[in-house]
């Protein structure tokens, strides 16, 4: 039943179109062999078993990033069981609440790196590689999440209107971003050096193996860069010492909000999901979103 289980929840998230699909897919099933050492099922678990599980992904030292990771993935998990009329309720959405929010407040003072504009100058025009310093740029420059630029393809991309279209996700609203002058020209010759090297695939930022850029890829790029100028220490536990493509984001929000953007307009090139009917009813024009955009995106000398 376990496995019949998890394929059809597999085949669920393919029908969706959810993003990052094998993620999930492999949560539930390290979920259900958990489960499965003491002779249980995911349709008829309780709340010890939520706690015997939260204690041994601590035993095991991972991240609360991490755990927090696993139990939403675990949640849309037992949302498709309820949907499918296998289970009477989500069990995680009270669990998560009760204890995982308080641990998570516990380290509140471990905050994730916000660099300041001049460092993220010298990291970006550091990069020697034409396709790295266009992935680095990218980030800073759009805020976008590493997953949404691994799917980046070509014709995503507008340079003459200083543009992109970004996959369809359940986690983003608006899917047109922007990008500045500088980034352009970044963009432009990576497109070069990408044509000179008659790489095939549609990807933006091919791997130079074969297929699409992984995330872990997209990862070790940001880090190395940001190792070599001093901004990231790898073997530090502590989110103030490590630089990573979330770290882009932060910076692409704080930076816009200093400089005076308005936060609709902020919340909108973020893509932050729409959550009540203010929000879903405010309809942000593009040419003025684009305009404050170009006005108040922090300039870093490339």
């Amino acid at each position: 039943m376990v496995i019949s289980l998890i394929e059809r929840f597999e085949s669920d998230c393919i029908i969706r179109n959810i993003s990052g699909s094998k993620i999930y897919i492999l949560y539930a099933q390290e979920f259900s062999n958990f489960l499965q050492k003491s002779g249980k099922e995911p349709t008829n678990i309780t709340k010890g078993d939520l706690k015997a599980y939260l204690a041994n992904l601590k035993a095991r030292g991972l991240k609360q990033t991490s755990i927090d990771r696993i139990f939403s993935c675990l949640s849309s998990f037992y949302a498709f069981l309820v949907d499918e009329g296998l289970s009477s309720s989500n069990p995680i959405t009270p669990f998560r609440r009760r204890y995982l929010r308080k641990y998570k407040e516990d380290n509140s003072s471990d905050s994730r790196k916000i660099i300041d504009i001049e460092q993220a100058s010298i990291l970006v025009n550091s990069i020697l590689d034409s396709r790295d310093k266009a992935i680095v740029t990218l980030l800073f420059k759009t805020g976008m999440r590493r997953g949404e630029l691994c799917r980046l393809d070509v014709g995503d991309i507008d340079l003459d209107n200083m543009s992109l279209k970004l996959k369809r996700t359940a986690k983003r609203s608006n899917r047109v971003l922007f990008f500045d002058r500088e980034t352009a020209e970044v963009l432009r010759i990576w497109l070069r050096v990408r044509d000179a090297r008659k790489m095939d695939d549609v990807a933006l930022f091919p791997s130079r193996l074969r297929g699409r850029m992984s995330l872990a890829q997209i990862e070790n790029i940001v880090k190395r860069h940001a190792a070599r100028v001093g901004l990231h220490n790898s073997n530090s536990k502590c989110l103030e010492d490590r630089f990573t493509p979330h770290c882009c984001r932060h910076w692409f929000t704080t930076y816009l909000i200093r400089s005076g953007m308005p936060r609709d307009f902020v919340k909108e090139l973020r893509g932050d999901v729409r959550r009540d009917a203010i929000d879903i009813y405010n309809h942000i024009d593009k040419k003025e979103l684009k305009e404050s955009y170009l006005a108040h995106i922090p300039q870093l000398g490339i």
